[in-house]
Parts: C-alpha cells; structure tokens; sequence
C-alpha cells in the first residue's frame, strides 16, 4: 500500500511537471510570436502586482535636487543715521573709510614715487616701512596703491598686478608663498611647490610681464628660525630680470638688524621709511577730519582726547575709539544739549581704561609691575609680541638697577612670571629650566602703561 502511494505521488509529480515545461514552452512560442504585445502585457501585470503589494505603504520620495539657501535680499535701503551723534559715531569707527588721510601727505608723496617710479621703469625694487602700531602705514600704503590703481585704469600708468599678504592672517610663515602664487595665477600648491614655482616666476619672468606690487603687512610674523621666507621675499627684487616692488610693513624700525642674518637685512638695500607717532595736534586734526560738517563736540573734547592718547602711544585709533565712546555716553543725557563734552571724554577714558585687568595691575606688588614693565621693554625692544624667560629677567634686572630697587634672583623672578600667568595677565608656555618658555601679553601694551602711570598724571 505504501509503495502504491508513493509511486503515485512520484507519477503525479513528473506529470504536473511537464505539464509546467510545456506551458513554458508554450508561452516562449507565443512569446516569439507576438513579443512586442507580450511585453506590454508583462509589465502592465507587473506594475499591478507591485501596485496591490505596495497598497497602504508610503511611497519612496523623489530625489529632487536641493537649492542652497540664499540670504534674503534687503528690499528696504539701509537706514540713515536719525542724529548727528550717530553720525559721528558711524565717522569714528576704525573700519570707516576717510575721504582723506591727514597729516600723512610726506609719507604718502615718498611711497608713491618710488612705486611710480619702479612700474614706470620695470624694474624691481624694496622699501621697508617701519613705526609704531595705529601711526597710518599700512593705510597709506592701500591709499598709494588706490591711487595708482586709478591712473592705471585710466590709462596714465602702465598695468600692473597688485597682491597683499598679511603675518596675521596666515597660519605659519610659509603659507604667505600659496597666498602669492594664488593671487597670481589662481593656481592652489603646497608651499614648496608655489615656493619653487614663485622663484621660476621672478628669476625667468615671461617677456611682457606685468609689475607685481607685493604689500607684506606684518613682517616680523613672517620670521622663521631658517628666514627662507624673509630672504626669498626680498631676493627675488634684486633679480636682474624681476619686476617685483615689495613694500614690507612692521612695526619696529630696526627689525632687519634684530631678527635677520646679515644676507637678509642687506637685500632691504637704503630704501627705509619711518611713521613717526602721531602728535596731539595730528590726532585732533585726524580726528576733526572725520567730523567735518558736523557740531557734536566742544572746542576743547577732541584736544583732550588727543593729548591723552599722545601722551602714551600716538595711537590714532585710540583715540578715535575714545571719541566714538564719548557719543555713546553723551547720547545717553537726559539733557536736551547733545554735546559731547570734556566730561564725556574723561568719562569715555574711564570706562575704556578701568577694566578688571586694569585694576589687578594697579594692585600687584613692585616686582610684578616691574615685570611687566620688563615685558613691554622687550616687546617694543624686539618688534616681537613674544619673548624668552632669559631676555625678559636680563630687562628686569636693568629696570631694578635704574630705580634703585633690590634685584631678586631668577627663580624668585620665574615664581613673579608664573603668578602672572595664573592670573591671565600673562601666557606663559613651558620650556626647559623656565630660561626658554615663551612669554606673551595677555593685555594690550597701552592698558600697561596707563594702569602704571605715575599717581596724579592728569594724561592717559
């Protein structure tokens, strides 16, 4: 019985199967007889069986393209200033555009020729420009090239390409070559190959090149310990064939003597202008040029902003800032006379010079003021915003000796640098034996000397 079962099961299966090859074959001669119409079928079925089996589940979204978003456009014009004040405050900002810079006009004629002269000529040259910071430098600089850009599209001066590097926006030296090449020839390189490519370029210049005005703002950042980057920049004007006119800016004059070997600092040849710090009546007459045809301030508020600001640094953005203070205050009177006054200004001086740091260095101890005193020396000694623990005990103890004071050791000195590193004055990086750690200013040099200004100075 069991065979009897088994052996039909064995039938019943090989008889269902030919069956099944032969409609399979049956449907492939049916198919080659009518394949077009066949295939409609095919996928009209195939699309309903999907469509019965996809019921009720969310269909996939398109992958449609996705616009950037965009920032909305100002359909309403920028609103004007509602009061004089505001106006003069607007004027008074640092990032202002004058309509002119005054007391400037020598340094501004010196520039101009010698650029002049060397894009008239086609031959390369250097000028090293040197002074203290906020004395006008590399504003005047940007104001030569302004104009020599315009005689250029007018068709007074022959063309030439102008490029500008700054130490501060570059992360090491090295990359000031890629930012060169790229504004040259808008080519991206690693920095030995834009470095090698540079070189081709002013050691075998194409014959009808054009000059190239090469503006280095914030040389001493540029330094390296092998000064390839410094040596390079001013090599390739020397060049017989390069025309190449660097003018290089820093902020101290004797930077080429200090921090170069003597094959770099001879390549800046007797080319050498100095900004010399602006006087109380420079920064008065600066700052009465921002607000001409406004009556904001007194006859005497801008004179006493500029003597306090003469008697420390000569800073003209110093004392723009203070001035731009003394609006904000003098817009906050209840009075209706809107003036900004003498007591707006010492108010303004006030605010601006009495941080929490500035307290804290008034209350430190005689050697740590004369530390910090040290620190600036050898700042404005260097041109360098950074130091060594060894140069800056060697001007502690010369500071000590000319007051008259007791000259501590140097670990007594070391324990003064870390407590004012604890306090944030200073930032101080370890190094071997404390002598190598660098040592930086956590506060501006102009905080400094007015937190340790003599008791009873009626300046900043």
């Amino acid at each position: 019985m069991f065979e009897i079962s088994l052996r039909y099961k064995v039938d019943s299966d090989s008889e269902s199967a030919c069956s099944n090859s032969e409609a399979e074959s049956d449907e492939e001669t049916d198919d080659s007889d009518d394949s077009p119409k066949r295939g409609v079928q095919r996928r009209r079925l195939k699309n309903q069986k999907a469509s019965r089996t996809l019921k009720g589940t969310p269909r996939a979204p398109r992958n449609t393209p996705r616009s950037t978003p965009n920032i909305p456009s100002r359909h309403d014009p920028r609103p004007s200033p509602a009061s004089h004040l505001e106006e003069a405050r607007s004027r008074l900002h640092v990032s202002a555009v004058p309509e002119s810079l005054p007391c400037r006009e020598n340094e501004f004629s010196d520039i101009f020729g010698f650029v002049e002269s060397k894009i008239v000529d086609g031959t390369g040259g250097c000028m090293y420009i040197s002074g203290v910071p906020g004395t006008g430098k590399t504003a005047t600089v940007k104001e030569v090239i302004r104009v020599l850009e315009a005689e250029r599209d007018e068709g007074n001066l022959n063309a030439f390409k102008f490029v500008e590097v700054n130490g501060m926006r570059v992360t090491e030296p090295r990359q000031a070559y890629v930012e060169i090449l790229k504004a040259l020839t808008g080519v991206k390189a690693t920095a030995d190959h834009a470095a090698n490519m540079l070189d081709n370029m002013f050691t075998h210049p194409a014959p009808r090149s054009d000059p190239v005005v090469l503006l280095v703002d914030e040389l001493d950042l540029l330094w390296t310990r092998k000064q390839d980057v410094m040596y390079n920049i001013f090599d390739w004007p020397t060049k017989q064939k390069a025309k190449l006119i660097v003018l290089a800016v820093a902020n101290t004059m004797d930077l080429p003597e200090r921090m170069m070997i003597k094959r770099v600092a001879s390549r800046l040849g007797l080319t050498r202008m100095t900004f010399q710090p602006y006087t109380f009546r420079q920064l008065e007459q600066i700052v009465a040029s921002r607000l001409k045809g406004l009556k904001v301030f007194d006859g005497d508020a801008v004179q006493l902003a500029a003597r306090k600001v003469a008697a420390v640094s000569g800073d003209a953005r110093r004392a723009l800032d203070i001035c731009r203070k003394a609006t904000e205050i003098a817009e906050e009177k209840t009075s209706d006379s809107k003036m900004v006054t003498m007591m707006d200004i010492n108010s303004a001086v006030e605010q601006m010079f009495c941080s929490p740091k500035i307290m804290a260095i008034r209350n430190l101890s005689v050697q740590e003021q004369m530390f910090l005193r040290a620190v600036v020396a050898e700042f404005q000694r260097a041109g360098i915003e950074e130091a060594q623990f060894s140069k800056l005990y060697d001007q502690h103890q010369i500071l000590c000796r000319f007051e008259g004071i007791h000259s501590p050791t140097m670990t007594e000195v070391a324990a003064l640098c870390y407590r004012l590193g604890s306090i944030r004055l200073l930032l101080v990086e370890p190094g071997h034996l404390d002598l190598s750690m660098r040592v930086r200013l956590n506060v501006s040099q102009d905080d400094i000397m007015y937190a340790l200004r003599p008791e009873g100075s009626s300046d900043l």
